[in-house]
């Protein structure tokens, strides 16, 4: 029995590598595919006061966390700067604050790949 070997390239045609791309929030586009990178959470800077570190009482302590669902796709549907309304692969409506939410937009094959799968996997489930 003989092995075949793929070469490198016959590899990368079928799986091209792709990068989400940091997006200003000016450049949001309705039918884009985004998906959060990151997001900011607020907390009273009183949380803090055993640190060590002199906070005023009225700064807000700023965290950048990653996003609970890293990748998962999102269609834009309408952007009205700071918000941005998108759908997810089920039809669950969201609303983004870009001063809250690093949005990174996926390529558009990809996007659409993996937001056909998610929708076909959840009306599957649903069965």
């Amino acid at each position: 029995m003989e092995k075949t070997i793929q070469s490198k390239s016959d590899i990368a045609t079928e799986s091209p590598l792709t990068l989400a791309t940091r997006l200003a929030p000016e450049d949001i586009r309705p039918k884009d595919f985004v998906a959060v990178l990151n997001q900011v959470y607020e907390l009273p800077s009183f949380l803090w006061s055993c640190s060590g570190t002199i906070l005023s009482n009225d700064e807000p302590v700023r965290l950048c966390l990653m996003s609970r669902d890293p990748g998962k796709p999102f269609k834009v549907r309408a952007v009205c700067l700071p918000f941005v309304y998108a759908v997810d692969s089920g039809g669950k409506q969201v609303a983004f604050d870009v001063r809250q939410h690093q949005l990174v937009r996926l390529d558009s094959k990809i996007g659409r790949k993996v937001w056909k799968k998610m929708r076909k996997a959840q009306k599957s489930s649903l069965r």
